[in-house]
């Protein structure tokens, strides 16, 4: 991903804020009253405010910081979803059986770690991109492999590729377990602040959207 730099949001901000999955939706009312709808977008696109999560000056202070390395809207980073950062529920461990990511065909070596959401009527796979490093653990036909011996993950991808020896077999089922980021960037280019607010309580707008490869 172009224009991206490597790092994760300041946590402690992160936990506090506000935000989630958005969607592109057209609505066209028919004369009857009946409706048709049409999903313009594939994948949701998530927004945050990290303002709610900006409780201090120095807390403000370090986001400015944040802000002018990032060059406002210029790169992206990494931000951590307080509600949705991992591959299973929230406070349940991570297991390499979380989520299936494919099956083997005897060929195909690199696999997309992905989210599925939902089970019963329109299930979503959410492509995941950018893993927390050290986190993935997969399996292979219900044996857990071995990250860097077996296989390596592509942290700014989020892409597995197993190792010449390890490649999964036809038929076998590859699953994942893992935490992970979400790619955003600032929505803006200027923060406003206005200091004597702040001091009395008020909330500065810190907008952030995700950003897609």
């Amino acid at each position: 991903m172009t224009s991206f730099h490597d790092v994760l949001f300041p946590l402690d901000i992160a936990l506090k804020s506000a935000g989630g999955p958005q969607r592109r939706t057209d609505v066209v009312t028919l004369g009857s009253g009946a409706e048709e709808r049409n999903a313009r977008w594939a994948h949701s696109r998530r927004r945050y405010d990290a303002g709610y999560g900006v409780k201090t000056f120095e807390a403000l202070s370090q986001v400015i910081a944040f802000f002018d390395e990032r060059r406002g809207r210029l790169y992206g980073f990494r931000w951590r979803d307080r509600l949705d950062h991992s591959s299973v529920a929230p406070g349940v461990a991570v297991m390499p059986t979380d989520q299936i990511v494919g099956v083997g065909d005897g060929v195909t070596a690199a696999f997309q770690l992905g989210k599925t959401y939902g089970a019963l009527y329109l299930p979503y796979r959410r492509p995941i991109a950018k893993p927390v490093p050290g986190s993935v653990r997969m399996t292979v036909a219900e044996t857990e492999m071995n990250q860097g011996t077996q296989f390596t993950v592509d942290t700014a991808t989020g892409i597995a590729t197993f190792h010449p020896n390890h490649i999964p077999p036809p038929g076998a089922a590859i699953t994942a377990g893992f935490l992970f980021d979400v790619p955003v960037r600032f929505d803006t280019d200027y923060l406003e602040v206005d200091l004597s607010a702040f001091a009395a309580g008020a909330i500065p707008k810190i907008p952030l959207v995700e950003v897609r490869p």
